[in-house]
């Protein structure tokens, strides 16, 4: 008996044992490898994540090593203590002045 499918040219490339070696080769290594494509893509973004984290967290240093210089002048330590802690001298009152478009509304 004769296979009917023979001489039609799509057997013929799926009986040919270097195509069924080659589409092993990329599932395998697309799907099923430790280094697959897909866990690479996920590796990636997450590097990428990171790089801009680490850029983030640079840019920041160097903002607080700036604010730090500029804190071992007393003068500044004092402008910093007023402003932001509401610090005072014994001889002098403070008042903290808020408007209307400055505190955020509650929900």
């Amino acid at each position: 008996m004769k296979n009917p499918y023979k001489d039609k040219k799509w057997f013929k490339h799926l009986s040919n044992k270097y195509i069924w070696v080659l589409s092993f080769f990329l599932v395998w290594m697309l799907f099923l490898d430790n280094y697959s494509y897909f866990d690479h893509r996920i590796l990636d973004k997450q590097i990428e994540e990171l790089e801009d984290n680490k850029t983030y967290y640079q840019d920041e240093i160097k903002k607080d090593k700036e604010h730090i210089k500029q804190l071992k002048n007393p003068e500044q330590i004092e402008k910093y203590a007023r402003e932001k802690y509401f610090m005072k001298k014994d001889s002098e009152d403070i008042y903290i002045i808020e408007f209307e478009g400055d505190t955020i509304p509650k929900k």
